[in-house]
C-alpha cells in the first residue's frame, strides 16, 4: 500500500488542482483584483501547460527513466504550489498556474508506469489499478467541495497550501519504496513538442484574451498567425519524422478518431459547466465558498461511483451503448437547467445536475476501454496518452469558451444561458459521435467493438 501511497499521491494532488479553483475563482478575482479574463486565465493556464505538455512528459520518462521524471514533475509541483499560495497578484499567480500545470504533465504519465511496473501479477496488478482509479475519481470528485471549505475556513491560498504536505510525502515514499528505473534514452522529439506548445497556447490565448483585448487588436492576430503556422510547420515536421510526438496514423480508424472526439466534446462541457456553475452559485446566488463546493456535490459525486458501476456492467453493454445513453441523458438535462434563474430552486438544480453527471464516471470509464480497444495491443500504451492529452485540451477549450462567451454577453443570464446551451449541444455531439462511430461491427469477425483488427498487428 506504500507503493500506492506514493504513486497516487502526486496524481490525486494534480486532479484535485483542476477542480479545486473553480470554487475559489471568486475569492481569488476579489483578492487579487482580478476581471473574469484574469480568472478565466487562472483556471485554464494550468490545464494549458498540462494539456500541451503530457506528452512530452511520457517522452521523457521512457528516455530517462520513470522514476526520475516523477521526482523532478513533484518537485516542479511543489515549488509551484508555494508560488501560488505566495502569489501578491494575478500575473504572479497565472505564472505559477502554469509552472504547477508543466511539473503535473511531468510526474502524471510517470506514475501509471511504475504503477504498472511494481505490480507484474495480473490479480495483484488489477487490484492496485482499480484501487489506483478510484483514488483519481475520487480526488476529482471531491476538488470543488474541499476548495469551498478550505476558501471558507482559512482563505483561497489554503487550495495551494494543501499541496506540500501531501506532495513531500509522496517525495518521500517515492524515494523509499519506488526502485529506480532506467530510460531507453530514446530521442525526444524536442522540436514537435515545442510546436505543439505553441499551437495549443496561441489558441488559448486566442478565446481567453481575445474579447477583452480585441479580436482585431495586433496582440490577437499575432497569436491567430502563429496558431496557423505552428500547426502548418507542426503538421510537415510530423510527416518526416519517424519519431512523432503521437501516433497521428491511429486518427485514421474511424473508432479511435471519434473516441477521441468524444473525450475532447464530453470534457469540455463537463468541466466548463463545472466553472460556469460556480461562478453561478456566488456571482449571481450569492453563496459562499463553503456553500457553492457543496452545491457543486451532485455534480461531482457520479464519479466515483460510476467508475464501480462500469466494471459490473462493461461485459453486458457495449462501451458505444454506455457513451451514447450517458451522453444523451447529459446533453437532455442540461438543457432543462436553460431557464434557471436567482428564483429556481435548490432542489431543482441538485436533480438536474445530478442528472446530467449520473453517468460521468460510466462515460470515463467506457471511453478509456474504447480507445485501448481501437489502438490495438500494439498502440495501447500511447492510446491512453492520446486520450488524455484530448481530455486536456477539450477543457482548455471548453472553459475557455465560457468564459468568453460570459465576457461578451452583458446580461449575465443571457450569457449563461447562451453558455448552457453551449454545454448541452457539446453533450449532445458527444453522444452522436460515440453511437455512429464506436458502435459494434456486426458482421465482420475481424474487427471488435470499437472497429479495431483483432489482433491489431499494424497500422496498414
Amino acid at each position: 500500500m506504500l507503493v500506492l501511497a506514493a504513486l497516487a499521491s502526486g496524481f490525486v494532488m494534480a486532479s484535485v488542482d483542476a477542480t479545486v479553483v473553480n470554487v475559489a475563482a471568486v475569492d481569488i478575482g476579489k483578492s487579487l483584483h482580478s476581471s473574469l479574463t484574469g480568472i478565466t486565465w487562472i483556471v485554464d493556464v494550468y490545464v494549458l501547460t498540462f494539456a500541451s505538455l503530457l506528452l512530452l512528459g511520457g517522452a521523457l520518462a521512457t528516455a530517462y527513466g520513470s522514476r526520475r521524471l516523477y521526482l523532478a514533475g513533484m518537485a516542479v509541483f511543489l515549488l509551484a504550489s508555494i508560488g501560488c499560495a505566495l502569489a501578491p497578484n494575478e500575473a504572479t499567480l497565472i505564472v505559477a498556474r502554469a509552472v504547477e500545470g508543466a511539473g503535473a504533465a511531468l510526474f502524471m504519465p510517470s506514475s501509471l508506469a511504475l504503477l504498472v511496473g511494481m505490480f507484474t501479477e495480473p490479480a495483484q496488478r488489477a487490484r492496485m489499478l482499480g484501487l489506483w482509479s478510484a483514488m483519481v475519481a475520487t480526488s476529482a470528485a471531491i476538488g470543488p467541495s474541499l476548495g469551498g471549505i478550505l476558501v471558507g475556513a482559512f482563505g483561497w491560498r489554503s487550495i495551494f497550501l494543501i499541496n506540500i504536505p501531501v506532495v513531500i510525502v509522496g517525495i518521500v515514499l517515492t524515494t523509499r519504496v519506488i526502485p529506480a528505473t532506467p530510460g531507453t534514452g530514446q530521442r525526444v522529439s524536442t522540436v514537435g513538442n515545442a510546436l505543439f506548445f505553441v499551437a495549443v497556447a496561441s489558441g488559448a490565448f486566442v478565446l481567453i484574451q481575445g474579447h477583452t483585448s480585441g479580436f482585431g487588436a495586433p496582440q490577437i492576430l499575432i497569436a491567430v498567425l502563429l496558431l496557423i503556422v505552428a500547426a502548418a510547420v507542426l503538421t510537415g515536421h510530423q510527416l518526416r519524422v519517424s519519431d512523432p510526438i503521437m501516433p497521428w496514423r491511429l486518427f485514421g480508424r474511424r473508432s479511435f478518431s471519434g473516441v477521441n472526439a468524444v473525450g475532447f466534446l464530453y470534457s469540455g462541457a463537463l468541466y466548463g459547466c463545472l466553472y460556469l456553475m460556480g461562478l453561478f452559485f456566488q456571482t449571481a446566488r450569492h453563496v459562499s465558498a463553503i456553500e457553492a463546493g457543496l452545491e457543486l456535490l451532485p455534480m461531482t459525486v457520479c464519479f466515483p461511483l460510476g467508475n464501480l458501476a462500469y466494471t459490473q456492467i462493461h461485459h453486458r453493454v457495449s462501451n458505444s451503448t454506455i457513451m451514447a445513453a450517458c451522453l444523451g441523458i447529459a446533453g437532455i438535462a442540461t438543457v432543462l437547467l436553460l431557464p434557471v434563474n436567482t428564483a429556481t430552486p435548490y432542489w431543482y438544480l441538485a436533480v438536474i445536475l445530478g442528472l446530467a453527471n449520473s453517468g460521468a464516471g460510466l462515460v470515463t470509464a467506457s471511453m478509456t476501454a474504447a480507445t485501448v480497444q481501437a489502438a490495438g495491443d500494439e498502440h495501447a500504451n500511447h492510446a491512453g496518452a492520446v486520450l488524455n492529452t484530448n481530455r486536456q485540451l477539450g477543457i482548455l477549450v471548453g472553459v475557455a469558451i465560457i468564459g468568453l462567451v460570459l465576457q461578451s454577453t452583458s446580461d449575465w443570464y443571457h450569457g449563461l444561458h447562451l453558455s448552457l446551451g453551449f454545454v448541452a449541444a457539446a453533450y449532445l455531439l458527444a453522444g452522436l459521435i460515440a453511437a455512429v462511430t464506436t458502435r459494434p461491427h456486426r458482421g465482420n469477425p475481424t474487427t471488435d467493438e470499437s472497429g479495431a483488427r483483432l489482433p491489431a498487428k499494424s497500422l496498414r
